[in-house]
């Protein structure tokens, strides 16, 4: 029995609470990450048809920790998001995908902090993004 107040809901929170308790080793929840889907926040256009985004760059939500380095917000779930991003207005949006895809997608690497706020989360430093992003295999 885990020591959270966070009940999984999905199998990537499941696989995150046995991290998170030692019972999943670190390496083995990343090598599972890399394939978990996960949940970007992102920015609303402007001006949008309903369901309808116009953009072909989604822009995610991206934060300044206390250090000024970039942190890019990621969520188990879209439920999971719905707390955080009312500080966020003008993201009401958000995409769901592979974790590898958004790693391929960042482009630099930043920090990651994935379910923030939450009690069942963590962050990745920018050198641990980095070695994920270097270790992916490439797009087939």
């Amino acid at each position: 029995m885990n020591q959270y107040t966070f009940e999984a809901k999905n199998e990537l929170e499941q696989q995150l609470l046995c991290a998170l308790d030692g019972t999943v080793s670190g390496d083995a929840f990343m090598r599972y990450l890399l394939d978990a889907q996960v949940f970007m926040p992102v920015e609303d256009e402007a001006e949008q048809i309903k369901g309808f985004q116009r953009s072909t760059r989604a822009q995610p939500l991206v934060l300044k920790d206390e250090a000024g380095t970039q942190v890019l917000v990621l969520f188990t779930s879209p439920e999971r998001a719905k707390d955080f991003v009312q500080d966020f207005p003008s993201y009401g949006g958000g995409l769901l995908t592979e974790f590898s895809w958004v790693l391929r997608k960042m482009g630099v690497p930043a920090g990651i902090a994935l379910n923030p706020g939450l009690d069942a989360g963590f962050d990745l430093e920018p050198e641990m993004v980095a070695d994920l992003m270097a270790a992916l295999p490439p797009e087939a």
